[in-house]
């Protein structure tokens, strides 16, 4: 099985780059594939953690801001960006990079070891329901690398 989960918050313009990839592939009828689950996992790292138990792949698309040109992309391995959790005051703060750390720590051998993170630059993140010019140019590529991601995986455990 395959999981790919999209993370964002639709009502912060560029925050909600991953759901639309995820619309994308969805359109695509990528989520009737044998062996495919996509899931809008919203700001719930808990549900990103729970929708990789038992997966052989697990994709995460996000919206980022490391200073880098608005709209650029960039594919990640996982075990470069899983992040120890540590505690706060309510579970708001446990993301999808924490779901990476404590999802290996439980659920061990169930947990996915091939994860691959897309992120994509915003350019803008107060509130709004519109994706700006870049991200929405970078938001096909993106579909684009993962459908291509599914199609290799697939092939290569059919072939096994």
């Amino acid at each position: 099985m395959i999981a790919v989960v999209a993370c964002g918050n639709p009502n912060r313009s560029d925050d909600g780059a991953g759901l639309a990839v995820l619309q994308l592939l969805r359109a695509r009828d990528l989520n009737q594939e044998s062996g495919v689950r996509l899931l809008d996992a919203g700001t719930d790292g808990m549900a990103a953690m729970f929708a990789a138990r038992g997966c052989r792949t697990l994709v995460i698309v996000d919206a980022c801001q490391s200073g880098s040109e608005p709209g650029a992309i960039f594919e990640v391995p996982g075990s470069e960006l899983t992040l120890r959790y540590q505690p706060g005051l309510n579970l708001h703060d446990f993301r999808w990079d924490h779901a990476l750390f404590s999802g290996k720590a439980i659920f061990r051998d169930a947990f996915p070891d091939d994860v691959v993170v897309f992120l994509i630059e915003a350019q803008q993140l107060g509130l709004g329901l519109s994706l700006s010019e870049a991200v929405s140019g970078a938001v096909p590529k993106v579909a684009d690398r993962i459908e291509e991601l599914i199609r290799m995986r697939l092939f290569a455990a059919w072939r096994v």
